[in-house]
């Protein structure tokens, strides 16, 4: 990366830890991918100065920071953006200006991740089930982590439009006895009881406390990655018992979207919940529930999925933005 007229940054910014790459113009591969915590840097603008001194740059032309969040419209000169889960507030003019940049994208992470999708590298997309699927189709991309992310892919002649949606807040749609008093006891606690109150880290835990309301044991464990160790290394039969109806549950949201995207191409899991407990969710009811669509059967049989790997699938969308007209 020695010319510097070409160089490109891309960020992917979470609460916690911010990633940064760079790329050239026109190209996605990443290099010198470095991983910065939030904590240490006062706003946005000073954990790039520190990423460009460590890889020993001084300008970049163009920037793309993938972003946990609401995205204030690019054409509003005045625009704002303030991290939801960290003490990071930033105005988009101000960032041009003080780097001289041609250009400055702000995107959703999920977004991100969506745009990323299809530049992973194929060893790191685990098939889950379906057929080979059709790539002129749609693609959905959905994930369970701090909130459950839902974006698309609708092709175009020569590329991508990605579908910015908020539907992990869909309306969780219970389908038995148990579902209902699931959503009985969430209701009390949260009022209207959306999908994501159930399909993320913390949904985990609101999901292992309502069975054991039902059961009428005693819930000793008190965090998601406590009930996914228990259900995979000890055995515990209330933790698994969550686990397998947590992605069951998964499944049948994923199809739902499926069906509503018209995703032949293909339904991408992402985040990083999944690949914690690979193994157990390739043996979960996740593909019947994924496939049980009744008349629509057949469609969902042959509609691939994969586990997306890539840990850095958010950077890969953010240089994919770069190069999109159809992202601002």
């Amino acid at each position: 990366m020695t010319d510097q007229a070409a160089v490109e940054l891309v960020g992917d910014i979470g609460g916690t830890n911010a990633r940064f790459a760079l790329t050239r113009e026109g190209d996605v591969h990443l290099h010198a991918i470095e991983v910065l915590p939030c904590g240490e840097f006062d706003n946005l603008d000073s954990a790039i100065k520190a990423y460009m001194q460590k890889v020993g740059i001084d300008r970049v032309k163009d920037v793309c920071l993938a972003v946990a969040g609401p995205v204030p419209s690019a054409k509003d000169p005045d625009a704002q953006f303030r991290m939801t889960n960290n003490h990071w507030r930033f105005g988009l003019q101000a960032i041009r200006e003080q780097f001289e940049l041609r250009s400055f994208k702000l995107i959703n992470d999920f977004t991100a991740m969506a745009l990323g999708v299809p530049n992973v590298a194929q060893d790191q997309l685990i098939h889950v089930c379906g057929g080979p699927g059709d790539e002129n189709r749609a693609k959905l991309v959905i994930g369970p982590g701090t909130g459950l992310g839902v974006s698309g892919l609708v092709p175009i002649h020569d590329g991508w439009v990605p579908l910015m949606t908020e539907g992990g807040h869909v309306d969780f749609a219970p389908t038995d006895e148990t579902e209902i008093r699931i959503l009985q006891i969430l209701k009390a606690r949260f009022g209207r009881v959306s999908v994501e109150r159930i399909l993320c880290g913390q949904g985990i835990l609101n999901l292992y406390q309502a069975h054991a309301e039902i059961q009428g044991v005693s819930a000793p464990l008190d965090a998601p990655e406590k009930i996914t160790t228990a259900a995979i290394k000890d055995g515990d039969a209330l933790a698994r018992h969550t686990l397998r109806h947590f992605c069951e549950i998964l499944g049948r949201t994923a199809g739902n979207a499926a069906l509503t995207v018209g995703s032949l191409g293909g339904v991408y899991l992402c985040g990083g919940i999944l690949p914690k407990f690979l193994e157990f969710f390739l043996e979960s009811p996740f593909q019947a529930a994924f496939e049980d669509k009744g008349r629509m059967r057949p469609l969902m049989e042959a509609t691939p999925v994969h586990i997306v790997m890539e840990p850095y699938t958010g950077l890969l969308g953010a240089a994919e933005a770069l190069r999109n007209r159809e992202v601002e």
